[in-house]
Formats: structure tokens, sequence, C-alpha cells
């Protein structure tokens, strides 16, 4: 199997992640992809965040329409921050014959060479990452280029939607719909249980976003 691994805070879930996914499946040719939310993330603490397990159940519900995507508590289930080359270890120990795929962020690949073992990540996995407007490929293989393992990376293209997660907990602190940001089913959940209510901007970029 060939099993994209999608990694972040999911604070909350979005139709960017989905369509990420999406478009990883078919340009990668991967078999699933498997959306792992950070337990306890590197270097920082998520702004309004309403604990791992909640972010795994808005996961879920966001993906359960689609058999290729699957969610995953390995994050969840160990102690100690959540380090990309822990999570891949972990992964490839329960299934050692997959051939995984680390899809990440043109500004997460960028900030690569700062993560917990780096060379260690590109070893354990093929690294996809999908360009951002600020973040070509050209820009991240000039920060990303002296890591062993580094020509192992592929580039992907993907539509480009200006959602993100702290954007959405702000529409929902200031009484604003998120309709069509988020599914159905994670918008339900998060009014449900009157998440984000006093959201804040959000947390700056970090060194690694726990893919």
């Amino acid at each position: 199997m060939r099993v994209g691994i999608l990694g972040g805070a999911f604070n909350p879930p979005h139709i960017g992640h989905l369509v990420c996914a999406q478009e990883a499946l078919l340009q990668l040719e991967l078999d699933s992809v498997l959306f792992v939310p950070v337990g306890q993330a590197p270097h920082r603490e998520l702004e309004n965040d309403p604990g791992a397990e909640m972010r795994l159940e808005m996961v879920e519900l966001a993906i359960e329409d689609d058999d290729r995507f699957a969610g995953s508590r390995v994050e969840l289930d160990r102690d100690g921050p959540s380090y990309t080359s822990d999570t891949l270890r972990l992964l490839h120990a329960a299934e050692p014959d997959d051939e995984h795929v680390l899809i990440l962020g043109g500004d997460q690949a960028a900030a690569l060479p700062e993560w917990h073992e780096p060379e260690q990540v590109l070893e354990l996995a093929q690294v996809a990452v999908v360009e951002r407007t600020n973040w070509s490929r050209n820009a991240v293989g000039i920060r990303v280029g002296r890591l062993r393992g580094a020509q192992r990376i592929r580039y992907l293209d993907m539509p480009i939607i200006q959602v993100s997660s702290s954007s959405v907990r702000r529409r929902i602190a200031a009484g604003l719909p998120i309709r069509y940001l988020v599914p159905d089913r994670v918008a339900g959940f998060i009014d449900a249980k009157d998440l984000y209510a006093t959201a804040s901007a959000g947390a700056p970029p970090v060194a690694e976003a726990s893919t």
C-alpha cells in the first residue's frame, strides 16, 4: 500500500485539508491518505485547542464519507512531543510493507532543516510538497537542498484555497457563518460543543508543525 500521511493540528479541519488530500491521492497515485492530528505540538501551545480527542473526532467527521481517507490516533496515544520522525517509525512498525508519503505545505517543507531529525524524516518517507504562493519549489529547494535525501522530494499542484483553521476560528468568534469552509458535520459538531467562541488570531508559524 502507498499511504499518504497528512498531519497537523486540524483545529478545526477544513475544506483545504480535504482538497489537499484528494490532490495528493491523484498526483502521487496513493491508495489512501491517513490524517494524523498532532497530540502534543512541538515548540508551541495550540491556540484555542479543544483537546486532541475533539480534534480527532472532527477529522473523523470530516472524512467519514470518503473511504480513501482514515484518521489516526498514533500521536494521541503516546507521551511527549509529536515529532514526525517518531510518528513515521511507529507507522512503519505497524505496517512495515506500506510505503509512506509525507504531505507537507510549502511553508512546512521550507522549515524542514529545523525539524527534529529531518534527515530521518526524509529516510522514513518520501516527502511531497504542496507549492504555495510564497513557497515555490525553487524556494523550498534552496532551504532543504543540503539535507540528505532532499533529492527525493516531490512537488504537487493544488487549487488555491484561501481558508485556514485560524480564519475559521476567527469567523466563529465574530459570529460569522463557516458553512462551505468546513464540512457540514464539522460545523454541526463545533456548534453543538460551542467551540472557538473566543478564538484568537492563531499561533505564528513554528519550526515543526508535526505533520
